[in-house]
């Protein structure tokens, strides 16, 4: 017989963000349908839902009803590290742990918090190391008001200095707004060889469709001459950007369905993965659901999960992918990087390509 573990699951089902949480909902719930179904799984995962509708104030009471108030001890959730460090307090005092499956800006290893997703090492160093050799070393700069765009542009930054580039401009908006007329002047007017994207939600749309305007006014922003670069958009997003403007952004991650993928995106991917993780340490420990992770993770399971027990963080394929016809195509594989929060590490040798020839 099967026992049976409460699991978190606090996504925002509406909101700026909302096609990023449903796409971790999606990937969360299928795979505790597949090991409920799985007749050699010793475990059973019930879900117990909270919906903090968007509202950020809303993620730290919820996380402690569910810590609190169910047999909940792990939760699969949050999308913004707004709302992630919101709740860390919460998961310090109930010792829970929350499971994070979305690209994040690095420096943190939080006891309580399992990184499924990409940190800069994994995202946004491999894809400088593609831009700037093929494109030129002037980037724009553009995010949402908060800690995301913040820390990725900051690295950002100080990484293109100290290659020798440049940061003509760096513009930011509230999180929901669309106001971006003013970004749009700013990249016409100081014509960078590419712009990173750090905006989110409706504020990446906007910008994303009106660039997309300005390369049919002007050649020089199309995306060969000009390409937008992320760290976070995935193919959940790409209906909202529309098909044309979306055509040839370029985007690190983890994972691109290209085609044939069983998942519809890295977010969907990257929660399923941590149901799937959370399930085989339970069930190799059957009296330990309720242990912090920290202990999961030094059991011969969590040793070979894949989850480093020292940062939490998690080795990850380092992909490149462009949009071309509608669908992210996967255009560099970097290889499988350990996670590396504080960049410590000295990087990979050879990972940067040769020049393209722009005609």
């Amino acid at each position: 017989m099967k026992r049976t573990v409460a699991l978190g699951l606090l996504y925002s089902r509406s909101g700026s963000y909302a096609r990023i949480s449903d796409a971790c909902r999606t990937g969360a719930l299928g795979a505790i349908e597949k090991i409920n179904a799985d007749p050699g799984r010793r475990i059973a995962f019930e879900a117990v839902e909270r919906d903090p509708g968007g509202n950020v104030d809303l993620y730290g009471p919820l996380c402690k009803e569910i810590l609190r108030d169910t047999e909940a001890h792990h939760i699969i959730g949050c999308v913004t590290s707004w709302s992630r460090k919101e709740v860390i307090p919460t998961l310090e005092k109930f010792d829970g742990t929350l499971w994070y499956a979305v690209p994040y800006e690095g420096f943190e290893a939080s006891d309580h918090v399992v990184y499924l997703h990409s940190c800069p090492n994994q995202h946004l160093l491999p894809l400088l190391d593609w831009c700037m050799p093929a494109y030129g070393p002037r980037g724009y700069l553009v995010g949402s008001n908060y800690i995301w765009g913040w820390e990725i542009n900051r690295l950002a930054r100080e990484t293109m200095h100290a290659r020798g580039g440049e940061v003509p401009g760096e513009r930011y908006l509230p999180i929901g707004s669309t106001d971006i007329d003013r970004m749009i002047e700013e990249v016409r007017a100081t014509a960078p060889d590419f712009i990173i994207n750090s905006l989110i939600g409706p504020s990446s749309y906007a910008f994303l469709q009106a660039y997309a305007e300005l390369g049919r006014e002007d050649a020089r922003f199309r995306p060969e001459s000009c390409p937008v670069l992320s760290c976070n958009l995935t193919e959940c997003e790409l209906d909202e950007i529309g098909p044309e403007a979306a055509e040839g952004l370029v985007a690190a991650g983890p994972y691109f369905r290209d085609g044939n993928g069983a998942f519809g995106s890295s977010h969907e991917a990257a929660a399923s993965r941590a149901v799937h993780a959370l399930a085989n340490l339970l069930e190799h420990a059957p009296e330990s659901d309720a242990q912090n992770i920290a202990a999961l993770l030094k059991s011969p399971v969590g040793l070979r999960s894949g989850i480093d027990a020292k940062t939490h963080h998690c080795h990850q394929p380092a992909l490149i992918a462009q949009v071309r016809e509608g669908t992210f195509r996967v255009i560099e594989d970097g290889g499988v990087l350990p996670g590396d929060p504080y960049l410590t590490q000295p990087r990979p040798k050879g990972t940067t390509p040769k020049l393209r020839v722009i005609r």
